[in-house]
Order: C-alpha cells, then structure tokens, then sequence
C-alpha cells in the first residue's frame, strides 16, 4: 500500500426492516368480503383507490375488478385479497378497513391515520 492509500473498514449495511403492512382489514371486512367473493362478485377482487372529490377533496373509491392493474399492490388479511391503487398507496398507509352495520345503512369504513380532517357529511377527507 502506498502512503497515499488507507486502508478503509468494509461498510456495514443494516439489514432491511419490515415494513408494517399497506393496509389491514377487521375480521368483520374479510367475512363480508368472502360473502362478496362467493357470491355476485366471484371471480373479482375489490379494488381500493383514492380520487379526488368531495368537499374536504379525497374520497374512497371502491371497485371490482376482474385482474389486477400494472402497479396494483396485493393486500392479504384474514386469508382475503384487496388490491390497492398504486397512486393511492402513500395515503392508505396503516388505514384499517372495516365493515359495519348500523340500523339504517351498512358498509365499509376505513379508519384512516393519515388523515387529518373530514368533511361535515363525512364523505371525504384531508391528508
């Protein structure tokens, strides 16, 4: 070696971590999808976006596909499949999906910790 050169300890990269997932469903949205998955809508997976509309400027948009799009990310919980948009994937990050039954109306939610504010009627939101 000449005394120009020194001698340099090899660098030490950590090991990647697991990232947690994109998104997670209750048990009572996986039951109700498999219902959906078995019945008119065999054959499909639900396919989970963001536009935007609304008064508070983002919405859900749930949809039906019959194949996953170029980009489209593959959720699994409780053994069911959910595709998700890839453009909607930076605000979907830790949402929880959940299906609930109230005495008038019924459907999913998503419980949504990028969120940071809602409209009046609920419909849409903020990040």
């Amino acid at each position: 070696m000449s005394a120009t050169q020194t001698e340099q300890a090899p660098i030490k990269v950590a090991a990647p971590r697991a990232l947690p997932p994109l998104m997670r469903m209750t048990e009572r949205a996986a039951s109700r999808l498999r219902k959906l998955y078995e019945g008119a809508n065999k054959g499909q997976l639900l396919r989970i976006g963001v536009n935007t509309r609304g008064c508070s400027g983002m919405s859900y948009d749930m949809s039906f596909v019959d194949a996953a799009l170029p980009g489209d990310e593959r959720v699994t919980d409780h053994g069911v499949d959910v595709l998700v948009d890839r453009k909607a994937t930076l605000f979907l990050i830790g949402t929880v999906m959940d299906y609930e039954v109230k005495d008038l109306e019924s459907g999913f939610t998503f419980t949504n910790p990028n969120e940071k504010g809602r409209c009046g009627c609920g419909e849409s939101f903020h990040v």
